[in-house]
């Protein structure tokens, strides 16, 4: 990874520490995408967000067929788009510990809500437009 890179993801990180809402994108059974605004929930770096969302929705159905998932934020002309995959969590303790208060405005019945689930959205390679720098990144190379 080069320097440029690097800066870019430390810019990205705190890009996304000020955003409130991510875009997520599935892949319907007819193979379009299917872009929705999320809140965001937890998050790691600049391409790993945990999500709350109903275990009944069209989203849920399209990630069990396909887990391949496109997720941006944005804020004041800078941008990042990812490329990834996204993990459908149940586990009742990861949920429990994952809870956030004001979840309890779609789940009413708290964590233990039939209907609560988190998806977990890590990204695989980045496009980052940020102070007028752009860049498509693999972040496997995060890792390294």
């Amino acid at each position: 990874m080069t320097s440029k890179e690097k800066q870019l993801i430390k810019k990205a990180e705190l890009l996304f520490g000020k955003c409130s809402h991510v875009v997520i994108a599935s892949v319907n059974p007819l193979g379009y995408p299917r872009p929705v605004p999320m809140a965001k929930g937890v998050t790691n770096g600049c391409n790993e967000v945990w999500m709350a969302t109903g275990a009944d929705s069209v989203k849920v159905n399209d990630f069990h067929q396909n887990d391949k998932a496109g997720l941006c934020y944005d804020r004041e002309g800078s941008s990042v788009c990812l490329r990834g995959r996204v993990e459908i969590i149940t586990d009742p303790h990861i949920r429990k510990v994952m809870w956030q208060d004001w979840y309890i405005n779609h789940f009413h019945e708290g964590p233990e809500d039939p209907n609560y689930i988190l998806l977990r959205f890590i990204g695989e390679e980045a496009t980052i437009w940020i102070d007028h720098e752009f860049a498509h990144i693999s972040l496997k190379a995060i890792a390294e």
